[in-house]
This record gives structure tokens, C-alpha cells and sequence, in this order.
């Protein structure tokens, strides 16, 4: 199933050499003819590898091979692929051509001996079909198909060398025996090529072919056996590979070095964990053998281990689990250079914290680390500020005693079992708040919900299959705001952010005022009287926000810009800096312009609110591949990169403190002119002027709505009603304690109705 997005937008930006090679390969309208001016400007912009620390057999860094170009954009072993491999990565990225041969003899790059499954063959040819009994390979249907019918010509081996300087080239054989039974001699033309192509890597996971061309390549030619699975046959030697697996010396007296599938090296259980490492990277180097880990790419589900961080996977593999593979076989391979060249070796220490304070942005956690643990509950802020949270935050809500708690939703429905408890049946609609059924907060008791209720991990991107770590999906335990404030004062943390939303309906339907009742707890947790934690209130409803500021409150007061805006009004901006101090901008459907998750250009928001002297916080950052446009290539780093280089942002947002935070320690974006083309940011929007030389673009699209001050004012809040009495609850609702009316009780029962079968369906 291909991704069918569409929910961001575009931009401008870029540095040095991608920007450049990129204009020309735009402006060409042909990316094979930019190829070799690629490598040059890469070459110019790279500057100095960091000093070696890895141990891999050489000591040198773990060379990144990238597999059929950058696969994980373009179609893979397309020109389109291979040239952007060289303009995104680095000088010395090998390139991987899986070598097909035609009916005359010549070598082809293209991923898969079917061609029907990686080109327009059937379009072309539909009476050549034929059945063949061979080994096959899927593809990532995931993936975007607008660049399926580009224009990009199928290169042969010797194309690749020709239109690409000085590149390193990998050619892997998979289907030799195949060939050889359909009168076709793999063997002779590799041979043949070698006066005319510098091949730096042979591999294949038949190991008789690679004995059959031992001592006739040339000496600098690697050759490297692939491994398959442990219990198929090589039936070139007649040995299943896990018996070639303890018998690496064997492997030695043919080849230099083994590639490995991922899970060699890290196996993983059944529920999708790691388990502990092999001992195999040790026993090859033991072997003198190099060792080259493969199947790596970001749009896959990896083990919920590393959070859906494609770049921690790396760091596994090349220093983190105490060794390092020489080299990795990648479809992203913008994501392995940044792993190796920019984050390897860093120390786990929270070593920058208070660098916030000197104008980078801070981290705030959404929801706690609500991407490894249920929203808002102990697990989800200890591992928060155990990962680097400069702040950390909690929505709060009431109870029907009256208890403030954290939760990210005033709907139990949204982020606990209570569908699965008897408190099912406490289901209304409260039309205030929304439209559907819902069990909320005020429903019940902190006893209730403490005692009786476990909460529910959220996965906002679960219509793609993507599901945050189910081990701990139940796991963890609520919090009163009373005990939050505590951990935030008791904690190395630059302060919290309390979030307040829902106060004109609480103060009619409950008599709370919970801006009082926020501000009573702050004061009883002894945030009044120091200075060294910081209290950020933060609401959608400038209502809120002006009583705080009418009390003169020592908080900073942040305010929620709708989401869709692209554009503000002066008189909005007045309007806003008149009681907010920071203002929170939706980075997915604000910031860009998009189509089909193609960005379409960059929108005037956040220079127009910068200008006006607001700080700007930007939300919510998440690791899926799912959450980023597709210009950001599937990986979180290079998105929050984008909005370090190009915003001066105050504050980022975020599911994910970790990745946020191992991002301000990399070695690389303070290079100045030496930093490395895969560390530039990435000039959003080419994707979209790429496919409009092919007239394959997405749709264009219109300019966002501007916010305007009609859109932030509001009426004061409403006086707090007393609790209890008639006109005390909500229409559709009773107040706390209070017996049900038939009305109510009519209404429940249809809310008891879609809540069973809402759950039903969640089962």
C-alpha cells in the first residue's frame, strides 16, 4: 500500500554544495547530466573526517554503501537515485548496483532480476512476460509512486562510471546460476569490464562465484559473500549458510569480508525487541573478515527499542553496543553518514543543559516522552527528563472531587481503558467540549481513575500500522498536578509548562475556576518563592491568558496559534503580543504548504511573527516516518535540523526529548563552512520542482488562511458558577455527584453504545 499523505507543506533553504547541485539538477531539467558536477561540490563542502574511534578492522570509519543510490527516495538504481546519493552524502559513499545482465550480454543496474516489480516494463512490453523460478525481493509500497514514471533511463555498469566522477562502486551478483542456465556468463562480464570500470567491491551470496573470479579482479577489488537467510542453500557450494557461518575461515581463503543481514548482529524477538548482540562482528574480524551489515532503511519498522529513530539504529551497529561493523548497505544513506560522521561517540551526560539559555531552542516534552511511554504518566516524565527535557509539561484537568491531574485529554476515552471498565456507562456528550460521546475527567473521582483505570499509550499515526512500544502501551501511573510540580522542582530542569484549556465551560458546567485553582497549586508547591524554575501557562484561549496577565502573573504566557494559518495580520500580531509572550506554531499544517507530503513552499509565518519580536515555539516533533513530509526523507534528525539552521525558534515540542537533545550535541552543524553536505539543510520544496520537470507534480495548492485579530479575541472568561445548582452543568451532563436525569440517562445510553463499539473496534 503506497502512502496516500498530504497534510504539510514547503519552503526554501538549503546550504552550500546540495543547494547548488540541486539548482543545477533542477534547472537542467535532467538529473544524469548533474552526476558529475555532484560529486565536485560535495567533495568542497565535506571537510575533515573526525578522528577515527571505531572498531571496525581497520580502525577507519564504517563505510556507508548506499544501495541503489538514495533507493529510499527515488526509484531504486535510477540516475535520479544515484545522483542524489552523491549530493546529499559524502565523497567516498560507495554506490550499489545490483548487476543484471540482458538477452545480448550487458549489465544493468536495476534492484530486482523481475523487472516488472522496479520499471514500467509491463507498460511497455506486455507480451514478453514470462515465468521463471527465482529468489525475488519487495519493495517498500509505502513509498511515494509520483517518481515511478519519471524520466529516468535505466543505467548499464558503464554508465554509472561514466556519469559519475571518481565514484566508489559496488556491484553485487545475486542470480548467477541463474544466468549461467539461461546461457547467460555472469562471470566473463565482470571480467571483461574491468579495463573500463574501477570496481571497488564485488559481492554475492553465491560463494562459488566469488571463488570462480578469485585472483582475476584486480587487487583492489573486495569481494564480500552475502549472507541469506541461515537455513536456505547456497547451491553454488551445496552448504546452507548457517553452516558457512561457523566455518568463516572457509569464507576468508575466497573473500575479504561478509555482509550480514541486520539481525545477524542484533536479533530480535518475536513482538519486534532487540535481544542481546551475536558475538559475530568479533568472530569475522577474529576471521580477518571486514563485516557489512545490510537491510537498513527509515521507512521500515524497526524495534520499538530504538523509538522509530532510524539514526539510533546506526548507532548500534557502528559504536554504541560496544563494536562497529565496517561498512552498512542503506536506501537512506543521508541518515547512515550523519550516524557516523556526526553522532557516534557522543557521551550520554546531559552535558549542554542551560546552553537553552543561551538562545538555542528548549526542549519540551509533549505529553512527557509520550513516544516511548502513556501520555502524561510517571514513566512518560522520569523518561523525559532522564532524555534531556529542558521542560516538562501537563495539561491539566479536574476531576469530579475537584483534583487537578495531568492528562492530555479531558476525554478518558482518548488516553486510558476506561472503555473496558464499568465507568463505560458514565459515557455523555458534552457539546462544550465535543460532539461524540466521551467518559471525562469530570465523570469521576482521582480515586476512581487512580485506582480503577490503567492509562493507554497514544500512537497518533496508527492508521499506517504504526504502534508506539507495546510492552509498555498500559504501563505507568497518573499523576496529580500537585505531585508533577513537585518532580519539577526536584528535578535538573529549567521549569514546566502548565497547559490550560476548557476554563470557560468548567467555570459554567463545575464552578472551577481553574485558573485560580492552577495558580493556588503553584503557590503551594513553592513556585512563588524562587527563581531558579521557570512556569510557563500555556492555552489556545486567549481568554486565559489575558485574566493571567490582568493578575499580573510572573508566568510566561504562551499562546496556540490555530492550526492551517500560513500568514498573520498586523493587527493579530497586536492583538497577540498583548497577553502572550511566546506563541506555539503547528509545524505540519502551518509552517509549509504541502501536497500529497510533497512541501510546496515555505509560508510567512514564522518570519511574519519573529519580526514582531514573539518568541516561537514549533510542535509536535515525532520520530515516525509517517510525521515527516517527505522532503525530510523519513528521518527525524533531518527535520529537526532544517528548523535549527532556518528558524530561530525558541522552544521545540516534542514527543521524542531524546532525539531533540542528541541533536544539540552533534559535531557537525559548527563547522561552519566544513560542515558536511548531509548536516546542510535540506532545500525543502525540491522534490515538488523536481517532479514539475517530469509533470508528474502534486497538486498545487492555494495560499493559507492569515490569522487575524477577530480569530484571537475573545470574551472574557465567564463567572464561576456555583457547583451543584441549577445551571451548574453542562447541557447533556450532570455535575459532579449529582444523580442522572432521564434525559441524561438517554443520552448516556447512546454514549454507552459507541463507546462498545468503538472498543470493539479497537480490540
Amino acid at each position: 500500500m503506497r502512502r496516500g499523505r498530504g497534510r504539510h507543506g514547503g519552503g526554501e533553504g538549503g546550504g552550500g554544495g546540495v543547494a547548488a547541485s540541486l539548482a543545477a539538477l533542477l534547472w537542467c531539467g535532467c538529473v544524469t547530466l548533474a552526476l558529475a558536477g555532484a560529486g565536485a561540490g560535495a567533495g568542497a563542502a565535506q571537510g575533515p573526517r573526525l578522528p577515527s574511534a571505531y572498531k571496525t578492522l581497520s580502525g577507519d570509519a564504517p563505510r556507508v554503501v548506499a544501495k541503489g543510490g538514495f533507493s529510499g527516495a527515488f526509484p531504486d538504481s535510477s540516475s535520479g537515485a544515484y545522483s542524489s546519493a552523491m549530493i546529499f552524502s559524502a565523497p567516498d559513499t560507495t554506490l550499489w548496483c545490483d548487476v543484471q545482465l540482458t538477452k545480448d550480454g550487458v549489465g544493468v543496474c536495476l534492484r530486482d532480476i523481475n523487472m516488472q516489480n522496479c520499471t514500467s516494463v509491463d507498460h511497455q512490453y506486455p507480451a514478453r512476460k514470462r515465468t521463471y523460478v527465482i529468489d525475488v525481493t519487495k519493495a517498500i509500497w509505502s513509498r511515494t509512486d509520483r517518481f515511478d514514471f519519471a524520466y529516468y533511463p535505466i543505467l548499464s555498469v558503464a554508465d554509472l562510471q561514466s556519469n559519475v566522477r571518481r565514484p566508489s562502486v559496488w556491484l553485487n551478483v545475486q542470480h548467477d546460476i541463474f544466468y549461467k542456465e539461461h546461457g547467460l556468463n555472469m562471470r566473463s562480464y565482470i571480467l571483461s569490464i574491468q579495463k573500463n570500470v574501477s570496481v571497488d567491491y564485488i559481492s554475492s551470496p553465491e560463494l562459488g562465484f566469488l571463488q570462480n573470479i578469485s585472483g582475476r579482479v584486480r587487487r583492489k577489488t573486495k569481494l564480500v559473500f552475502s549472507f541469506l537467510d541461515k537455513a536456505l542453500l547456497d547451491n553454488s557450494i551445496n552448504q546452507t549458510y548457517g553452516s558457512l557461518l561457523s566455518n568463516l575461515t572457509f569464507v576468508k581463503s575466497i573473500a575479504s569480508g561478509i555482509m550480514v543481514p541486520k539481525s545477524y548482529i542484533w536479533p530480535v524477538t518475536k513482538d519486534n525487541y532487540l535481544q542481546a548482540p551475536t558475538s559475530i562482528v568479533a568472530e569475522a574480524h577474529s576471521a580477518g573478515l571486514e563485516i557489512y551489515a545490510s537491510d537498513f532503511a527509515n521507512d521500515r519498522i524497526i524495534p520499538y527499542n530504538y523509538s522509530y529513530d532510524p539514526l539510533a539504529e546506526y548507532l548500534n551497529f557502528i559504536g554504541n553496543g560496544g563494536f562497529s561493523v565496517d561498512g552498512v548497505l542503506s536506501e537512506h544513506p543521508i541518515t547512515a553518514l550523519e550516524a557516523i560522521g556526526c553522532f557516534a561517540n557522543l557521551n550520554s551526560s546531559k552535558t549542554d543543559y542551560g546552553m537553552s539559555h543561551l538562545g538555542e531552542p528548549l526542549i519540551i516534552s509533549h505529553n512527557g516522552a509520550s513516544g516511548d511511554y502513556p501520555d502524561c504518566t510517571d514513566l512518560a516524565y522520569h523518561s523525559a527528563i532522564n532524555d534531556g527535557a529542558d521542560v516538562i509539561d501537563c495539561p491539566v484537568q479536574v476531576t469530579s472531587d475537584g483534583t487537578l491531574m495531568c492528562m492530555s485529554s479531558i476525554n478518558l476515552l482518548d488516553t486510558t481503558n476506561v472503555q473496558r471498565t464499568p465507568f463505560s456507562s458514565r459515557a455523555s456528550v458534552v457539546s462544550e467540549i465535543q460532539a461524540t460521546p466521551g467518559v471525562f475527567t469530570f465523570n469521576l473521582t482521582w480515586d476512581d481513575i487512580n485506582s480503577s483505570i490503567q492509562p493507554k499509550i497514544s500512537s497518533p499515526l496508527s492508521q499506517y500500522y504504526i504502534v508506539r512500544n507495546p510492552r509498555y502501551a498500559n504501563q505507568g501511573k497518573f499523576l496529580k498536578l500537585s505531585d508533577f510540580l513537585a518532580m519539577g522542582m526536584d528535578n535538573d530542569l529549567s521549569g514546566v509548562m502548565i497547559i490550560i484549556e476548557n476554563a470557560a465551560s468548567l467555570a459554567k458546567s463545575l464552578g472551577i475556576d481553574i485558573v485560580d485553582s492552577v495558580n493556588a497549586a503553584l503557590s503551594a508547591a513553592g513556585y512563588d518563592n524562587q527563581t531558579a524554575k521557570g512556569v510557563l501557562i500555556q492555552s489556545k484561549h486567549s481568554a486565559v491568558l489575558v485574566k493571567l496577565k490582568q493578575q499580573k502573573t510572573k508566568c510566561k504566557l504562551v499562546y496556540t496559534l490555530p492550526s492551517g494559518i500560513g500568514d498573520v495580520s498586523t493587527s493579530s500580531l497586536e492583538a497577540v503580543k498583548k497577553f502572550a509572550d511566546v506563541v506555539v506554531v503547528d509545524k505540519n499544517n502551518s509552517v509549509f504548504t504541502s501536497s500529497l507530503d510533497f512541501i510546496i513552499r515555505q509560508n510567512n509565518l514564522m518570519k511574519d511573527l519573529q519580526s514582531a519580536g514573539l518568541a516561537v515555539y514549533a510542535q509536535v516533533f515525532r520520530n515516525e516516518y509517517e510525521s515527516q513530509p517527505l522532503d525530510f526523507f523519513a528521518d527525524a534528525t533531518v527535520e529537526i535540523n532544517y528548523y535549527f539552521q532556518s528558524f530561530n525558534l525558541s522552544g521545540i515540542i516534542t514527543d521524542f526529548p531524546k532525539t531533540v537533545r542528541r541533536y544539540k550535541k552533534n559535531t557537525c552543524t559548527g563547522l561552519g563552512n566544513d560542515m558536511p553536505n548531509y548536516m546542510q539543510t535540506v532545500p525543502v520544496g525540491f522534490l515538488d520542482q523536481l517532479l514539475q520537470n517530469f509533470k508528474a507534480q502534486p497538486p498545487s495548492m492555494p495560499p493559507m488562511p492569515a490569522l487575524d485579530a477577530s480569530n484571537v479575541e475573545e470574551a472574557p472568561l465567564p463567572p464561576v458558577a456555583p457547583r451543584n445548582e441549577p445551571g451548574g452543568s453542562p447541557r447533556g451532563a450532570e455535575a459532579p455527584g449529582a444523580p442522572p436525569s432521564d434525559t441524561h440517562k438517554a443520552t448516556a445510553s447512546t454514549g454507552i453504545l459507541f463507546v462498545m463499539v468503538f472498543a470493539a473496534l479497537l480490540i
